[in-house]
């Protein structure tokens, strides 16, 4: 019974968060172009239904089934006192801070009062690339 549940679980883990990360990826982008476009303009409100249904739809039904499905594995796995685990939940903390920080730049975008440049869209793009690198390395590794 373990086994299967185990498994099942680890997929349904693996499928939250490639769908989340999917979306940790593309909004920052979205941004991108958000940036380029003229308050008002067409363009602009298309980019904000877009970035909307992402976040909505996409992004933190994913974040909280990926937040589900990890838990009830650590539960399987019983790992709580490993160094690596530990490591992997301070990055997860830190991919849902980040989540909850692109959802505050829609807020700007979507009263037009964004204040950030697209260069820096384009840099913290690079941020959950990090951190997905350091959660891969820490589960399939294990270095501690």
């Amino acid at each position: 019974m373990f086994q299967d549940s185990y498994l099942w679980f680890l997929a349904l883990h693996v499928i939250s968060v490639i769908a989340w990360m999917a979306g940790l990826f593309y909004l920052p982008r979205l941004y991108v172009y958000h940036c380029n476009a003229a308050a008002g303009s067409e363009l602009s409100e298309t980019l904000k239904i877009m970035e909307r249904r992402l976040l909505r739809a996409i992004m933190y039904p994913a974040m909280i089934s990926s937040a589900i499905f990890g838990t009830l594995l650590l539960f399987e796995i019983n790992a709580w006192t490993q160094g690596w685990l530990h490591v992997k939940l301070l990055c997860v903390f830190f991919m849902i801070v980040f989540h909850f920080y692109l959802a505050k730049c829609r807020q700007d975008f979507l009263k037009d009062n964004n204040q950030r440049s697209e260069k820096f869209y384009r840099s913290i793009n690079e941020v959950p690339t990090i951190l997905m690198i350091v959660i891969v390395i820490m589960v399939i590794v294990k270095p501690f």
